[in-house]
């Protein structure tokens, strides 16, 4: 069988050299006669792949000197915890922007350890947008201040950053990680899940300013304590070895292949204006999130009906076109277009979607 379009929103489809790569080393890494699969995290091989893939990400994303590159377990759902166990240590206040459902988890998980706030919220637009902000609801004296910078349920991001003042910001951006440039200096904390840009499900990313890193609070589980990952070099125990090779290879995909995110962003950019352009003449799909916060990562649409959303998404994956069926909280389709999706990928949906709409329309 031939593969697929995965347009999963994650676990995601992987760069095919990369898998190719991953494949042939797969028995036998760089002569040492064993697979990363199998190797001691505290060999002298394994400490140069952690070490390379380190280095990559600090180079393809610019992070600055005065950040710290965690490899964490947990995904993106255990920094919801680690992030406010880590942060809130101040004044014990932090604010959050609502703008789907993973900044919403992200709130009612901070909520525990601390006195969090919701400053706005896109919830009575269903999240079809990012939502208009209030500066005078922003609190001077919290300890950080939270948003997600891609909605992949909704598929929306922000195309522009709140002026939060002398308080840190912290993003998820586990959906649009290395898609584009990101400027690490706007921000005191980035954190992602590595299964939709970076590598298979199991690593997670936080690049967290220096400063930032002190005592946490009391009762913060060592697993949970970005000072002691930091001083282990997030080798506090046994990292996800296979994940974080992949990653290094991920990194080198886009450096060497790409030519670094700026080309990343350009042709990400331009896959989603295909998509996007036919939805906006369609007279049968209709692109759910609001124009001016649409995502390049994903892209939701309906027909306006569910039985014809169900039937395109049957005949879409019997065509070779898998995982559009929209989230289940918000029903419809979505095309998740990551990185590794390549744009013939896109253009052969799109001629399969007026197929469909000249039968169906």
């Amino acid at each position: 069988m031939s593969r697929v379009y995965n347009f999963s929103a994650g676990p995601s489809m992987l760069p095919l050299p990369v898998l190719e790569k991953a494949a042939a080393e797969m028995l036998n890494y760089e002569g040492s006669g064993q697979s990363v699969m199998e190797m001691s995290h505290r060999s002298k091989v394994y400490d140069g792949i952690i070490t390379e893939a380190q280095a990559l990400l600090r180079q393809v994303m610019g992070v600055p000197e005065n950040y710290k590159v965690l490899f964490l377990q947990g995904g993106a759902s255990s920094q919801f915890a680690a992030v406010a166990m880590n942060l809130m240590t101040k004044s014990h206040k932090a604010d959050y922007v609502l703008s789907g459902q993973f900044s919403t988890k992200a709130f009612q998980e901070g909520s525990r350890y601390g006195d969090c706030k919701a400053v706005a919220s896109s919830k009575e637009e269903n999240f079809s947008h990012i939502p208009e902000l209030n500066p005078s609801e922003f609190r001077p004296d919290a300890d950080y201040f939270h948003i997600c910078l891609n909605n992949t349920i909704y598929g929306t991001a922000w195309h522009s950053l709140p002026d939060t003042g002398s308080v840190p910001l912290v993003a998820d951006v586990s959906s649009c990680i290395l898609s584009r440039p990101i400027d690490v200096t706007k921000f005191g904390l980035l954190y992602a899940g590595a299964q939709k840009n970076v590598a298979p499900a199991g690593l997670t990313i936080v690049i967290v300013r220096e400063d930032l890193i002190g005592e946490p609070q009391e009762g913060t589980p060592t697993m949970f304590n970005y000072g002691v990952m930091a001083k282990n070099d997030s080798m506090y125990n046994t990292p996800p070895c296979w994940s974080i090779y992949i990653c290094k290879l991920v990194l080198e995909w886009i450096k060497n292949e790409i030519g670094g995110l700026e080309a990343m962003e350009a042709r990400n950019v331009k896959k989603a204006q295909v998509l996007y352009d036919f939805l906006d003449q369609s007279k049968l799909f209709k692109a759910c999130a609001r124009e001016d916060s649409r995502s390049i990562m994903n892209v939701t649409f309906v027909t306006g009906n569910a039985d014809l959303d169900a039937r395109f998404v049957k005949e879409s994956a019997a065509a070779g076109f898998v995982n559009l069926k929209g989230h289940r909280s918000v029903g419809g389709m979505r095309a998740s277009i990551y990185n590794a999706m390549p744009p013939e990928g896109v253009a052969k949906l799109v001629d399969f979607m007026q197929k469909f709409e000249q039968e169906n329309g």
